[in-house]
């Protein structure tokens, strides 16, 4: 792959550049990512916070994760489309949401976790590494 790459929110009004690989790439089947997803896991790009450039109005919600750290999340106020979350603990580190990128390639996941609470007809990759919980 090549970068940089461009990312936007559904509407366009926030718009941001992957300059780097992620770190890892992550699909979540917990309970809240299913809600989050709609779907039966969301998928996560590990990232350094400094290989992101992000241009446009967001605003934030939080959480109190399974851990007892912060999940927080930064969204697109006017479509309401999440671009990334994060704990305040790790500021060097964000969990972009990578399917808004404008070439998904690397959305392919390296990791599944919180397989515990996945949906039973969704079958795992055998070749990727599998976690119960958070690894």
């Amino acid at each position: 792959m090549e970068y940089p790459i461009a990312g936007a929110c559904q509407c366009g009004e926030v718009t941001y550049q992957l300059n780097a690989a992620p770190l890892m790439v992550v699909a979540c089947h917990c309970k809240e990512c299913q809600k989050l997803s709609t779907s039966a896991f969301s998928i996560t790009a590990v990232v350094k916070a400094k290989d992101v450039e992000f241009q446009g109005q967001m605003q934030k919600w939080q959480r109190k994760a399974d851990s007892g750290n912060i999940n927080g999340a930064m969204f697109c106020p006017t479509c309401g489309n999440r671009l990334y979350h994060f704990n305040p603990e790790e500021p060097d580190i964000i969990k972009l949401k990578p399917s808004n990128l404008s070439d998904t390639r690397l959305i392919q996941p390296t990791a599944h976790v919180w397989v515990s609470e996945k949906q039973d007809w969704f079958t795992l990759p055998a070749d990727v590494p599998v976690y119960e919980r958070q690894p």
